[in-house]
């Protein structure tokens, strides 16, 4: 099979895709793989096969079909497309919980010298960089590389970028129960999704939904959450995404559970622990529990410099600063200082997040 034929074959089977029907689009870039020769063109059907694996939430063969780009990458011997494929093996050990392994091979995209497609890929390689760092805990690095990702989508007008980055950023701020911005983020994306998003997958609006639904679930209103989970279900069903889809049936656990008013499923395992403990007298449990809780908010850095309370363990209203450091919004707007508490920087301005 020709470089012309290679072509006209990828193009079919991403017209296929777009029409939703994936197993003949799969057919046909299989078919490509096996029989082409055009190095190029072997390259970009291993591109489409990792995308439709990974939405599809087969992420041990988008992970085989990014193993094998990598090797075509090297026959090239062309930095642009090494720092694809690399990106594309981050991504998919990102799917399969190898965080470790994924802020690897975005450390390895960005060591890569003067390539063409780094001003395009840097902000999707700072991206995934932020969401394994999210996995890990580490919330101060997540914070610092969705900034940078966030910077790179402005600075080269990247809306659907941008929109992704809005999504990660509603998670962080879930997790660290912030949920006004939990909600904001998502809501964010959403606009650029009805602004500009007409060509788009309608994969980023049913990402911006289940994240909004997530958000809206947190600040008990049950009837928005619903809403939007069902907005984002509808089109992960008819795009086959079932990694979406099994998100959403969680979230309709959550809704339906919050509207049983189950409390106790709302309340924090270390808070269901100390109060046992203390009820019991068991003070060396006790004393020990606590102390690992504080542990685990120093390594985590989940506290307020200034009033060195925890973050996380109920609503509250955060602000991070350009250096990525994370206080309650009151603490700063009562301190008055012109520094970072933490690291003494010298500008107060909150940054883009």
């Amino acid at each position: 099979m020709g470089q012309d034929q290679t072509k006209q074959q990828i193009e079919k089977g991403l017209q296929l895709y777009q029409s939703n029907q994936t197993e003949k689009a799969l057919q046909v870039w299989m078919k490509v793989l096996e029989k082409g020769s055009d190095l190029v063109g072997r390259f970009r059907v291993l591109g489409c096969l990792v995308t439709a694996h990974s939405e599809m939430g087969r992420y041990k063969e988008m992970l085989k079909f990014a193993v094998v780009q990598i090797d075509t990458a090297r026959e090239l011997e062309d930095a642009d497309f090494l720092l694809e494929s690399y990106l594309n093996l981050a991504r998919s050990n990102e799917k399969l919980c190898e965080f470790h392994k994924t802020i690897s091979y975005c450390k390895t995209c960005l060591g890569l010298p003067g390539t063409r497609a780094g001003a395009q890929l840097g902000g999707q390689v700072s991206l995934s960089m932020g969401n394994a760092f999210l996995g890990l805990s580490l919330f101060q690095k997540a914070l610092e590389s969705f900034e940078k990702a966030l910077r790179y989508a402005h600075n080269n007008d990247d809306t659907m970028l941008e929109c992704r980055v809005c999504c990660s950023l509603g998670s962080f701020y879930a997790q660290v129960k912030d949920y006004e911005k939990a909600l904001f983020f998502p809501c964010k994306a959403a606009e650029l999704v009805n602004d500009y998003g007409k060509g788009w997958s309608l994969k980023y609006r049913a990402m911006s939904q289940y994240h909004m639904a997530v958000a809206y679930r947190l600040l008990g209103h049950l009837g928005s959450a619903m809403e939007c989970c069902e907005e984002s279900m509808k089109i992960a069903l008819q795009h086959g995404d079932r990694p979406l889809q099994a998100l959403c049936l969680l979230c309709f656990a959550d809704i339906h559970r919050s509207r049983g008013d189950l409390e106790l499923s709302q309340l924090k395992l270390h808070c269901l622990s100390e109060g046992i403990y203390r009820s019991k007298g068991l003070q060396r449990e006790l004393r020990t529990h606590v102390v690992r809780f504080h542990e685990c908010v120093e390594e985590t850095e989940l506290y307020c410099g200034l009033c060195g309370e925890s973050i996380g363990e109920k609503n509250s209203r955060l602000q991070a600063l350009p250096c990525s450091h994370i206080f309650h919004l009151r603490c700063l707007q009562n301190n008055g200082t012109r520094s970072c508490p933490n690291c003494r920087r010298s500008s107060m301005k909150p940054g883009f997040v």
